[in-house]
């Protein structure tokens, strides 16, 4: 059963791939949805049998690397973590397989399409369920290349292959860090398997776990869109929409928040990089939600969303509640791929305009979309008793409940960027459905509800962005769960804060964020409706001009990565492969080694020269320095290379005169 989980997918891809024109687009379609829905109902059992009744599941397959040194086994481990983070997995890749039947209706490659959906779940499977941290890295990868493969899906779009390009150089940075610090982890531990691994951590020097710690987070930081590796995550949204849900809600994004919660056990042992994952979610989260409130394409602000709430799960990691980390994770799968996919339904409905600018009174045409996108903002603003309400406010009470001052500050920078998050929720929902019709009578005339493959996975989606928080908060939060007596994840004793949280945090500061989220829809909604003149009037003005520019243009990131960064390493590649690369081997090769050669023998031809007393005076040196050998080289070899110089000489200046005399 639980090999089914990982084969499944696989199959569904391979006969899409390979047999699609054998099956045709309705029978592609049927394959890859059914296989992977069916992997969903097998993981909901497991789920039952490994975190309700605490049975664990190990399964070795084959012996893949067996030296002296170094023993790795292609095995898959079903832990209360593994089988907590296949559910969002599944429900949302079957849920966007459906999707993707009415939304890809007039696509002419339907079946490559779906084969890369499934594949794409194949690897994202195999990183989930890998017991040792190599195996983890095949599907690391895997997912790296199937998402550059569904981004550039449209390939005839120069856009969609700048952006997949861009993805997978991005990625490519993060990559080379994780490698660091899978060798790291080998040169200190002898060994890639994750029970090995964290039952000897405790044992290891700090600055050891650091340095791995530290690597792990880069490669975290680049697959989770981290601020400083974050450039590729707004430019995937060149994509279909269903390739954005599933990258950008519960799949790839969260592979690297993934993977600090896996390492858990190592990393509670390194203060640095629990502060470090601090530090780097809170200044993500304001980071993107300001930029996402001026940005002015619907896929893109939840883009910048989607980096804001990864933001929360990372600072959750830094206060080591990484159970946490986990309920958010699975909590924003479920609204945000409703998000994305309400998005969709928008942009099919009005002929693919994503400019939201171009919406408005929409509300008409798309009561059902209109109803699920509320649906899921209100989760994702953390509006009470919605399911975001409690995971993304119980981040926000631990960061204060650990009362030291990185977390307090952090606390009030995260509360900023809840704030921003309000903000853009509010102006999609606003510029989209409830302002005046702004965009071109034709998008208006054509403008109606999806089939009901488009719909159904809304309808789902917003069932459990309403009711998934109430009905598993106890499971997965709490100092009475059992969700991880298998040790899955380890929160050491130091560093639990849950009775902080729950008894020791002011009411006022419980409050806050959700005082924020009301007074600022309300300010929103008051400026726009009764001030609107205002706004005009101050985007008009020099410092209104540049403010919105700085924060459209991302806070100028882009510029400089490709004036500063991109540039120098593109030279300083030229240059090594100037000198280093292509010099070195025109060195050896044509301009080197074999110009001596063609040189040494030319010279040697030359002694050729026809006259009797010469090759005597050749044979009788020769016969000297054969009897002298033995001296010479036991003594001192300069006066051999002595003899040689004077027989160059001598043989030059009587070429020289046989040339002059003839």
């Amino acid at each position: 059963m639980y090999l089914a989980v990982i084969i499944l997918p696989l199959l569904g891809s391979i006969v899409s791939g390979f047999f699609g024109r054998k099956v045709g687009v309705s029978g592609a379609q049927l394959i890859t949805s059914l296989s992977v829905i069916l992997t969903t109902i097998i993981a909901v059992f497991a789920f039952t049998e490994v975190v309700l009744n605490n049975i664990p599941v190990f399964i070795s397959l084959i012996r893949w690397i067996d030296s002296e040194s170094l023993s790795v086994i292609w095995g898959f481990s079903f832990d209360s973590l593994t089988v907590s983070m296949l559910i969002p997995v599944l429900v949302i890749s079957s849920l966007v397989h459906i999707y993707s039947i009415g939304y890809m209706s007039h696509d002419p490659h339907n079946q490559r399409f779906f084969s890369y959906l499934s594949l794409f779940t194949f690897m994202m499977i195999i990183l989930i369920t890998a017991n040792n941290f190599l195996l983890m890295f095949v599907g690391w990868e895997g997912v790296g290349v199937c998402s550059y493969l569904l981004v550039s899906f449209w390939f005839t779009r120069i856009a969609a292959n700048q952006s997949s390009m861009s993805a997978f150089l991005t990625n490519r940075v993060g990559d080379c860090f994780l490698t660091l610090g899978m060798f790291t982890i080998l040169w200190t531990f002898g060994n890639l398997d994750y029970s090995t691994v964290f039952s000897l951590a405790p044992y290891i020097n700090e600055n050891a776990i650091t340095i791995i710690g530290i690597c792990l987070l880069i490669g975290a930081m680049a697959k989770s869109s981290q601020i400083g590796l974050h450039v590729w995550l707004p430019l995937a949204m060149e994509g279909p929409t269903p390739v954005s849900a599933l990258i950008h809600a519960a799949t790839m994004v969260t592979a690297g928040v993934y993977l600090l919660m896996r390492s858990s056990p190592l990393v509670e042992y390194s203060s640095t990089v629990l502060i470090i994952c601090l530090w780097v979610g809170s200044v993500t989260t304001v980071f993107s939600s300001l930029i996402g409130l001026f940005q002015q394409d619907i896929k893109k602000v939840i883009a910048y969303s989607t980096m804001s709430q990864l933001g929360m799960m990372v600072i959750a990691v830094g206060l080591s509640s990484y159970n946490l980390a986990l309920f958010h994770l699975i909590n924003h799968a479920f609204y945000k791929g409703l998000l994305f996919l309400g998005a969709g339904a928008v942009i099919h409905a009005v002929a693919d305009n994503q400019d939201f600018r171009k919406y408005g009174g929409l509300l008409a045409f798309l009561p059902l979309t209109y109803s699920v996108m509320l649906i899921a903002s209100l989760s994702l603003v953390a509006f009470p008793f919605m399911t975001g309400f409690y995971s993304k406010d119980f981040i926000l009470e631990s960061a204060f409940g650990q009362f030291t001052y990185s977390s307090i500050t952090v606390y009030f920078i995260a509360v900023v960027g809840a704030m921003f998050t309000t903000l853009y929720s509010v102006k999609v929902l606003y510029l989209t459905f409830i302002t005046n019709p702004n965009g071109p009578l034709v998008s208006y005339k054509k403008a109606h509800e999806s089939d009901v493959f488009m719909s159904l996975p809304l309808i789902i989606l917003a069932v459990f962005s309403i009711f998934f928080g109430y009905i598993s908060k106890d499971i997965f939060i709490g100092l009475g769960t059992g969700l991880f007596v298998d040790n899955s994840l380890f929160i050491h004793p130091k560093h639990e804060i849950m009775l902080n949280t729950e008894f020791a945090v002011l009411t006022l500061f419980k409050l806050l964020p959700l005082g924020f989220t009301l007074s600022l829809t309300i300010m929103y909604v008051y400026i726009v409706e009764v001030l609107p003149s205002f706004v005009v009037y101050f985007k008009s003005t020099r410092l209104g001009y540049n403010i919105f520019n700085f924060f459209s243009l991302r806070f100028l990131v882009e510029f400089i990565y490709n004036r500063f960064v991109a540039r120098f390493i593109l030279n300083l590649g030229g240059l090594t492969t100037k000198v280093l690369d292509k010099g070195s081997v025109e060195a050896i090769g044509p301009y080197g080694l074999e110009k001596g050669l063609r040189k040494l023998s030319e010279n040697l031809s030359r002694l050729d020269t026809g006259v009797i007393t010469s090759y005597a005076l050749y044979i009788l040196i020769g016969l000297i320095l054969y009897t002298l050998t033995p001296y010479i080289f036991s003594n001192d070899i300069s006066l051999f290379i002595l003899m040689i110089f004077i027989l160059f000489v001598i043989n030059k200046s009587g070429y020289s005169y046989n040339l002059n005399q003839s």
